[in-house]
């Protein structure tokens, strides 16, 4: 069964305070070095971009820690960023969750969001869940879109909280009506598995939609789905191929996976093994095990590659498909097992290092 993949956006959010000015006056300056906090914020911002001086990380660390030993919470949260990140400062979880920690505790909602998710993936901190909840909730509760994002899907997952679908449908919606387009894409596959919601294949597709035009792949991928299959928008197999390309060109390994079954079965464009078989190969790498299978078949049946039983079978194995796998111990010689073996290793080995594979 055909399914949209929903996950936590874990990439914390390094949003910085820009304040409107375009380079350092004499003022600004004389303010930051007499203690002025708020100028030598400002001051920090500028040379942390870039603007009116040289991009300067170790200048921008400064200043901000300079600001944000007054207590000034913005600079505390740019401080925890810059050592999150290591920037201007050796890279230190645990000190970017101390200054996050002090910002939060303040009530300013991008550190308590980011701070969710240091506590939900273990970062600088022991990992715990029913803390990530309540700083989402925080965060949420002033309208921060990311986490309201988040909080649906700890909600949908039941993770630090009782699995609650209509909450995760509330949470969704408020940051989908915000336009982000990850929630746009959750709350659209809430409604195509009918979850906290009746089933609305309409809805999933309205959602997708929203979320696939922000360029997004797994909504691109969904609404690929909805084309293909006929589900609250008319079978189409042409947009179906076009939505599955984009989400493919962005890497997404199941859209990869579906566009060269498309290409394979000439469903929306002429049939094509030689892209079903490059297509196949994009996602195989990527581990999905479908790609894998049939990768392998382009292999024994010489479509859009020539025939090579031994490297299909090297797919095979790397698949772990049992029945395939004793088709190829039965069928290949020895030294071809021998040599399947080792092509499997090399390719696994390439995958996990990034680099390219047969």
């Amino acid at each position: 069964m055909k399914t949209v993949k929903q996950v936590i956006v874990t990439v914390l959010a390094a949003l910085f305070v820009l304040p409107a000015f375009a380079q350092i006056s004499t003022e600004l300056l004389n303010k930051a070095k007499a203690g002025d906090a708020d100028a030598q914020l400002k001051l920090g911002v500028l040379y942390d971009h870039g603007q009116g001086v040289p991009q300067d990380y170790k200048k921008a660390f400064e200043w901000y820690a300079k600001a944000a030993n007054q207590g000034l919470k913005e600079a505390q949260y740019n401080l925890g960023v810059m050592y999150e990140y290591g920037q201007g400062i050796p890279q230190d979880y645990k000190k970017a969750f101390e200054w996050y920690t002090k910002a939060a505790n303040q009530g300013f909602a991008k550190a308590q969001y980011n701070l969710g998710v240091m506590y939900g993936q273990g970062r600088g901190v022991a990992q715990d869940d029913k803390k990530a909840v309540e700083l989402y909730t925080k965060a949420a509760n002033q309208g921060l879109v990311n986490a309201q994002s988040n909080l649906g899907l700890m909600y949908e997952k039941g993770l630090g909280v009782p699995q609650d679908y209509k909450k995760a449908v509330e949470w969704f919606t408020k940051a989908a009506n915000q336009g982000f387009d990850k929630a746009q894409s959750n709350l659209g596959a809430m409604y195509l598995n009918g979850k906290g919601v009746p089933k609305d294949y309409k809805k999933a597709v309205e959602w997708f939609t929203k979320a696939a035009n922000q360029g997004y792949g797994e909504a691109q991928f969904g609404l690929g789905i909805m084309y293909e299959d006929g589900q609250g928008v008319p079978r189409d197999y042409k947009k179906s191929l076009e939505w599955y390309a984009k989400a493919a060109n962005q890497g997404y390994g199941d859209a990869q996976h579906n566009l060269g079954l498309l290409y394979e079965n000439g469903k929306g464009t002429p049939q094509n093994y030689t892209k079903a078989f490059e297509w196949y190969s994009k996602a195989a790498r990527k581990g999905v095990k479908e790609a894998q299978i049939n990768l392998s078949a382009c292999y024994f049946n010489g479509q859009g590659v020539p025939k090579d039983m031994v490297t299909g079978c090297a797919w095979v194995y790397i698949s772990e498909d049992q029945g395939n796998s004793a088709v190829c111990d039965a069928k290949l010689t020895s030294s071809q097992k021998i040599a399947a073996i080792e092509m499997k290793n090399e390719i696994v080995r390439r995958m996990t290092s990034g680099g390219r594979s047969n």
